[in-house]
């Protein structure tokens, strides 16, 4: 640079300063897609496959109950939901299960959740799977935030229907897997206190519940260098749904991600709570899990915190713990939420 002027000088340092946070930028958003293609990839395997041949599943027919689909709850797109009652409505109440669909927050239907709904409604519950908008490239706006809130305002609509149909709704329960268990936990966690009716409990499987870099081992966000900063900012940011400015480890970093992260709620009044997770998870942080769980526990929340030794996110080599996950559903909802 000796032949150029001071001006141009300065002029090439700030462009490979620009250049130097662009890269690290880019090198981030790389991060944000990384893992969004892998989550929402991950979430097939819970959708086509029944490993437990069919100990969860019902023969639906009219003897049954009823499904109600595309039914809606705002004025976006994607907000719809399916309602599943059960036959007859001779019950002066009924409980109402929501189960939230996977996908990464990227993919998914309701409609490939309608096995475990209908099996549930088949005990006597009133169900629900309830879309949300997707980040997409249609909806780059969309964040885990949002979708957060969507499924919050959902519930009165649901709720309505229900009752709409005959069923009085007093009671509820919400569930999900992956991404959708991300947002049950947040429901229950973050906004049970404002839910139309008490919220009883909550059981997920690999929901991601909490956004500290250290956790984030599988990302490598845990590294603590420039790089992997950035790329977790991006990372959490883009679920948040905000820009996130405070240094990790901070009571205002934690002020900034609290509305997507279902571990800061975590108080003694937390419903009962049930999850299984993978030990080799490589979507969504085994580490992240274990902070949930030691919280349940700090809080004296009742709990049962199922761990599939040899699975990653999709719980495939322990169909037998996964088998026992899925039971204990059963036990939850006859001693928090009984069918009247």
């Amino acid at each position: 640079m000796k032949n150029l002027s001071h001006d141009q000088v300065e002029k090439e340092k700030r462009k490979e300063k620009k250049d130097r946070k662009k890269g690290r930028g880019m090198w981030g958003f790389v991060y944000v897609f990384a893992f969004i293609a892998a989550f929402g990839g991950s979430a097939a395997f819970k959708m086509t496959h029944d490993p437990l041949g069919g100990e969860f599943s019902v023969d639906w027919d009219d003897l049954v109950g009823t499904v109600y689909t595309d039914l809606s709850y705002g004025s976006g797109e994607a907000n719809k939901f399916d309602l599943y009652v059960p036959a007859g409505h001779s019950r002066s109440s009924y409980g109402l299960v929501v189960y939230l669909h996977a996908g990464g927050f990227t993919a998914g239907d309701k409609s490939g959740d309608a096995e475990i709904l209908k099996w549930l409604c088949s005990k006597g519950y009133v169900t629900a799977g309830i879309n949300y908008t997707l980040f997409s490239e249609a909806h780059p706006e969309a964040s885990v935030y949002s979708q957060s809130i969507e499924i919050r305002e959902s519930m009165p609509y649901v709720i309505a229907e229900a009752e709409k149909l005959g069923y009085h709704i007093d009671e509820m329960a919400i569930s999900g897997g992956s991404a959708g268990g991300c947002l049950a936990l947040l429901y229950a966690y973050r906004d049970a206190d404002i839910s139309p009716v008490p919220v009883r409990m909550v059981f997920e499987a690999v929901g991601p519940s909490s956004f500290y870099p250290e956790d984030w081992k599988c990302y490598g966000l845990d590294l603590g260098n420039a790089e992997s900063d950035v790329a977790a900012r991006e990372l959490f940011g883009t679920m948040a749904g905000r820009e996130i400015k405070a240094e990790f480890g901070t009571p205002e970093y934690e002020e900034e991600i609290k509305d997507i992260s279902a571990v800061l709620w975590v108080d003694e009044n937390t419903v009962p709570t049930l999850m299984a997770y993978g030990k080799y998870d490589k979507i969504q942080p085994y580490e992240g899990s274990q902070r949930l769980l030691r919280a349940l526990e700090d809080n004296g929340v009742p709990h049962d915190y199922y761990l599939c030794e040899h699975s990653g996110h999709g719980l495939q080599n322990d169909y037998k713990i996964y088998g026992e996950y899925m039971r204990k559903i059963s036990e939850y909802l006859d001693t928090y939420m009984p069918v009247k």
